[in-house]
């Protein structure tokens, strides 16, 4: 953390909005990053409660409460220290307040390293849908520093490699690959692995973002296991699954239905199932979960347009998918059969 802000904060006024986990581990080493070499520069910050649950309006507007009460100006930055629900909450807040100001991510997570701190998706959740109120915002810059995941949980670092695992699927099988070879590494946090599962991830994503930063077509691939992933962390309330683990359960599902329409071939099934599971993911949805919930859920998803639902789908060899509402939908309906209880 040791890190010189001075290239990327241009006034003399910051705001780090952390959490209650974040706070006593990297708040203090942050601030001191901010104003070491630029005394003139003053930190605030904000400590919200940690958890998808607070991903919501309410905790938003302490964010909003915090900047108007210390009198910040245009010139101001914002600085997100945590995982996704922290970046994207205070993205969101950077991107709404006085119309924009400046914005810069340090991800302290797998999920945020690998994924949400790169490519400028910011916002909360509705009661009724997941990420349905934001902006794209893109932040001046994205700090990252491995040695803040030595402090992440198992099951969190767990659930950050379902985004890991996405990127070899949709569109770098030789990734795949290199994951199949060195998952037992990545669970036992091997420092390289780690680096280069980061680095790998990362520019995926921003090769795809700096394609389609408004999500037309080709970014929508990154939502693989998504749709029914979201489908789950809504039914079940923020919270209970956290959003890899909702996402694993999501690509098995969407395999599963590539495999129905004849679109991907057994063993591509077989090898998903298996990385999920050494990675210590689960490869089903709760066992509650309805299909009825589901469609409902679906129902309301950002990629519903004109009444269609489209799917990222895997199509031919490993690495390729679409992105499409040209399926047949009984192949939709046995997924969903095959997968809750009616």
């Amino acid at each position: 953390m040791g890190c010189r802000f001075d290239r990327h904060v241009h006034g003399k006024k910051v705001i780090v909005v952390t959490n209650t986990t974040i706070a006593p581990l990297y708040l203090d080493k942050v601030v001191e990053a901010l104003t070491k070499g630029n005394p003139a520069v003053s930190v605030e910050y904000v400590i919200l409660p940690d958890g998808e649950k607070f991903k919501d309006m309410d905790t938003l507007m302490k964010v909003f409460d915090k900047a108007i009460e210390s009198r910040l100006d245009r010139r101001c930055t914002f600085v997100a220290l945590g995982g996704g629900v922290i970046g994207d909450m205070c993205g969101f807040a950077a991107a709404s307040f006085l119309r924009g100001v400046n914005f810069i991510q340090i991800p302290t997570t797998v999920m945020a390293q690998v994924d949400s701190s790169v490519g400028g998706k910011t916002g909360i959740n509705h009661p009724l849908g997941k990420n349905l109120i934001g902006a794209f915002y893109q932040p001046q810059c994205v700090l990252i520093d491995t040695d803040t995941l030595d402090t992440l949980p198992d099951r969190e670092l767990a659930s950050g490699l379902a985004e890991v695992i996405k990127y070899g699927l949709i569109r770098d099988a030789e990734f795949f690959e290199w994951q199949e070879k060195n998952m037992e590494k990545l669970i036992a946090r091997n420092p390289n692995a780690l680096a280069y599962a980061i680095k790998r991830s990362c520019e995926n994503k921003a090769e795809v973002v700096s394609l389609d930063e408004k999500e037309s077509g080709l970014r929508a691939t990154l939502n693989l296991g998504h749709t029914f992933g979201h489908a789950i962390e809504t039914g079940f309330g923020y919270g209970q699954w956290l959003h890899g683990e909702a996402v694993a359960a999501g690509t098995v599902m969407a395999v599963d239905m590539s495999y129905r329409l004849g679109w991907i071939d057994s063993s591509i099934v077989k090898r998903v199932d298996d990385i999920l599971l050494r990675a210590k993911l689960p490869t089903a949805p709760p066992e509650t979960m309805t299909v009825e919930m589901f469609k409902s859920v679906i129902a309301v998803d950002k990629k519903v347009a004109d009444g269609l639902l489209r799917l990222i789908l895997l199509k031919g060899p490993l690495g390729n998918c679409v992105f499409t509402g040209e399926y047949d939908r009984k192949a939709l309906d046995n997924t969903l059969s095959a997968f809750c209880k009616s």
